[in-house]
């Protein structure tokens, strides 16, 4: 029998977290951020589903801590937005979705954020084998890092996704709606903006001058390539 994936909600509705033990998921609760961090690290849970506004500490307070340690999938859910969704992408977060949540798509989301964390079966066009290099970048694809001049760039899950992304397919142009579809499900309703952002991110990452790329090139209008070997 397949184990059960375990879920920490934190200040999540209760028909939300019923819904979640009716698909057939192990789900624990928190009330505050930092109960969220203190269950975090006692039950290692597979995936946290958490509201942005919290009672005690800000959401990007605990996407920081986690990220400190980390690297299990954590669903955002706000009612704020295009603004929210940034900041909680920006800090960390590999999902969002606005509030009211519709039980099938947070369970669709759910299922995403598993898969793309190896759960279950990969998404072939994002997972890979082996690594890719060029220049003094390293996308090593079995252990889900990326590697600049030896040292790890921290990628966030998410960044890694489209880094590996673009580096299995190097030297092609990838449009927006290709990436954020293998990210992000069929039916996602992220826009270029959000998947701007973890670009940004990247290229600071890999300490990269924007108006002179070395690995992640934009074609305006159109999408990103990777640097070819």
């Amino acid at each position: 029998m397949e184990t059960k994936r375990k879920v920490l909600s934190v200040n999540i509705q209760h028909e939300i977290i019923n819904a979640l033990k009716n698909a057939g998921y192990d789900t624990i609760t928190a009330d505050t951020g930092r109960e969220a961090q203190l269950m975090a690290e006692s039950h290692c849970p597979d995936l946290i589903l958490t509201e942005y506004m919290l009672p005690d500490i800000s959401c990007q307070e605990l996407l920081c801590s986690l990220r400190k340690w980390s690297d299990m999938p954590v669903i955002v859910t706000s009612e704020g937005g295009f603004l929210d969704a940034v900041d909680a992408l920006d800090n960390g977060a590999d999902d969002y979705i606005c509030s009211p949540v519709e039980h099938a798509e947070l369970l669709s989301r759910i299922k995403v954020a598993f898969r793309h964390a190896g759960f279950g079966c990969c998404n072939p066009t994002v997972a890979h084998i082996g690594t890719y290099s060029v220049g003094n970048l390293v996308i090593d694809f079995d252990k889900y890092r990326a590697y600049l001049s030896g040292n790890d760039t921290e990628l966030t899950q998410n960044e890694f996704k489209i880094v590996a992304l673009l580096g299995k397919n190097a030297g092609k142009v990838l449009t927006y709606e290709y990436i954020m579809t293998q990210l992000w499900g069929p039916h996602t309703n992220v826009d270029n903006q959000i998947l701007r952002v973890n670009i940004t991110n990247i290229r600071k990452k890999l300490k990269e001058n924007s108006s002179r790329p070395r690995y992640i090139f934009t074609e305006t209008g159109v999408g990103y390539r990777m640097a070819e070997k």
